[in-house]
């Protein structure tokens, strides 16, 4: 049987990450995270810079990857990519660590040591927080899982995201096959 370490967020503040290791704080639980794999970085760098090139075509805010958000007094987390608004920019210290309140976007890309309860409780805890919407990749089921307000949706390759909830007044289409090409291009 583990041991549950619980923390204040004044004593979460206080640590060192050690090497490979990253900290979030969950509801008062300390939780250490592995390093990512080449293949979990390859996916959320593509799908940051997709979302960067339209976000900043439009000026419509900051995407971000891995950036510690706390959503609640007790809850510190980094999504692998978050989009924040240009009005909750305007809100926040951006040289303060981390980030008070929840991005408008938090995108997951799900690992097979990802439990299904843990991810459920993450998708619960950042819509909680005021974010609009949440993402969970999958890569192995090359499938994005949609998580808003109205509910959840499931996108398969070789089909697109169409999002227009998030961008008021614009739609940003990812054809999934983006994300999810097995080719490396180098060039």
């Amino acid at each position: 049987m583990g041991t549950t370490t619980r923390l204040s967020f004044q004593e979460y503040e206080k640590l060192r990450e050690q090497d490979g290791v990253h900290y979030e704080l969950d509801e008062g639980i300390l939780v250490a995270l592995p390093s990512r794999t080449f293949w979990h970085n390859r996916i959320r760098g593509q799908i940051a810079r997709c979302l960067t090139e339209f976000v900043k075509a439009h000026r419509l805010g900051e995407v971000t990857v891995e950036t510690d958000f706390r959503l609640s007094e007790n809850t510190v987390c980094a999504p692998d990519v978050a989009f924040v608004t240009a009005e909750h920019l305007k809100q926040i210290d951006i040289y303060q660590w981390p980030v008070v309140g929840a991005p408008a976007l938090a995108i997951e890309i799900i690992s097979p040591s990802n439990l299904a309860q843990d991810t459920a409780k993450r998708v619960r805890q950042f819509l909680a927080a005021g974010s609009k919407a949440v993402w969970l990749v999958y890569p192995p089921l090359r499938l994005v899982e949609i998580h808003d307000a109205v509910g959840s949706r499931d996108i398969c390759e070789p089909q697109s995201m169409n999002e227009d909830k998030l961008f008021p007044g614009f739609t940003f289409t990812l054809p999934l096959t983006a994300i999810f090409d097995d080719e490396f291009q180098a060039s």
